[in-house]
């Protein structure tokens, strides 16, 4: 997207609107959580998959489809990674294909091209991406008669293998949510499946993808499944493999899990929350509304009470997928010259959510998007405003706290002060080092 300015085309004015805004000094924090550290996935999914009755079905030669999203999941490269050479090592000839509904321009080039990007490359994982938009119809649903769709190349390997995180969704809540029941339903369903899923709102997500999914599983060939449980770090604490026939008893297990693992903020409002990056490869809706308490849908609330949100840049990753965009206040002109609306529309005509479509105010640096946020705060000395900055929401270790909130913050277990305050550093043009 081209960013014209209006006028003679310069941005004098809102440099003398900003410009005797001092940013205030920042300190780096922080955030503890009281959640299972790391495990090491590849050694938790041998160990697993030495169980023979998962292999009782493969014969030699048999083909293996492993069904991968588009999210940036921890050690997901790895577990893949493993999967495969397990796959191999009993004589079975893996494949992944993508598994992501309508994302990536919704085009089996893009999706192909995400998951390279996100390192499921040949080199890496030891099999090739194989990726259709194709769909072919299992059945349907027996309540509203649904269509039950799942990928065309997929359905016809000999058998299917499917990995995802189980995580709170940012749009709305069910006994399923984000993991391998709405991998089924939408990842699997490709544009057309996420658009049946869809077509009545979010409102009726819950149902639609039990349903779906229940209906699919009677009719998939899955070897096995494996769903990954993050903490609040964003690592794997938790890999647990299981046949097809224990998905939909045991994710609503490890949803809750999940829900008390999630990252936050340990704030209950602020006034000004700075946003390095968001991308489709950190969430569906390019951040994770849970933590922000921004959201696209009616069919979910809370979390924090931020005044401003400020997003600065889009991933690399997200391949201009600007979704999230729309619930900020302020963003830069790089971000918006990053926003790609042949990757971001497809995903959110499918979804029917134009909320995290739309573009916030446009401003030319991160410094002015600090000032910005601090002259809108409605604080008569604009230096008062309390400021978070974080890098994504994958990130919520680690942030950066204004001057201001250290003494709220001294001795609250919750928080470990890593720096004295400190002045940002910003370039010639006005931009973060």
């Amino acid at each position: 997207m081209q960013i014209i300015t209006g006028g003679n085309g310069s941005w004098d004015v809102i440099d003398r609107l900003l410009g005797n805004i001092h940013v205030p000094r920042m300190a780096r924090v922080r955030q503890l959580f009281h959640d299972p550290g790391p495990i090491d996935v590849a050694e938790t999914l041998v160990s697993q998959l030495q169980d023979p009755t998962y292999w009782h079905a493969l014969k030699p030669g048999d083909t293996v489809a492993i069904a991968v999203g588009s999210r940036g999941i921890d050690n997901q490269v790895a577990a893949v990674r493993t999967i495969v050479r397990l796959i191999k090592a009993h004589k079975g000839v893996p494949f992944l294909i993508p598994a992501m509904g309508s994302h990536a321009g919704a085009t089996a080039e893009g999706q192909k091209a995400m998951l390279e990007g996100m390192g499921f490359t040949e080199e890496q994982v030891g099999a090739p991406i194989r990726s259709s938009m194709e769909t072919v119809e299992l059945g349907r649903t027996e309540r509203e008669h649904l269509p039950v769709l799942t990928d065309k190349i997929g359905h016809e390997a000999d058998h299917l293998v499917i990995i995802n995180r189980v995580k709170p969704h940012v749009c709305f809540r069910g006994p399923y949510e984000s993991g391998l029941m709405k991998m089924i339903t939408i990842g699997l369903g490709k544009q057309k499946g996420a658009e049946i899923a869809h077509n009545l709102g979010f409102g009726h997500m819950p149902e639609h993808i039990e349903m779906i999914a229940r209906e699919a599983l009677r009719h998939l060939k899955v070897l096995f499944a494996v769903a990954l449980v993050e903490n609040a770090r964003h690592e794997t604490c938790m890999a647990q493999v299981m046949a097809g026939n224990r998905i939909a008893d045991r994710e609503p297990q490890l949803l809750e899990m999940a829900r008390r693992y999630s990252p936050r903020l340990h704030f209950d409002t602020l006034d000004t929350l700075i946003i390095d990056e968001i991308g489709k490869n950190i969430s569906g809706s390019g951040f994770d509304t849970n933590i922000v308490g921004r959201y696209h849908s009616a069919f979910i609330s809370g979390g924090p009470v931020i005044t401003r949100v400020a997003i600065l840049d889009i991933s690399k990753e997200s391949k201009g997928n600007g979704n999230g965009l729309g619930m900020a206040d302020f963003t830069t002109v790089r971000a918006a010259e990053k926003f790609d609306f042949t990757q971001t529309y497809p995903n959110t005509l499918t979804a029917l959510l134009t909320g995290g479509v739309k573009i916030p105010m446009v401003l030319p640096n991160d410094r002015q998007v600090f000032q910005a946020c601090m002259k809108t705060s409605t604080h008569e000395n604009w230096e008062d405003t309390s400021i978070v900055r974080i890098h994504n929401t994958l990130c919520m270790g680690e942030i950066e706290v204004s001057e201001n909130l250290l003494p709220k913050i001294a001795g609250d277990p919750r928080f470990e002060i890593l720096s004295g305050p400190y002045e940002m550093a910003f370039d010639s043009q006005g931009n973060l080092f």
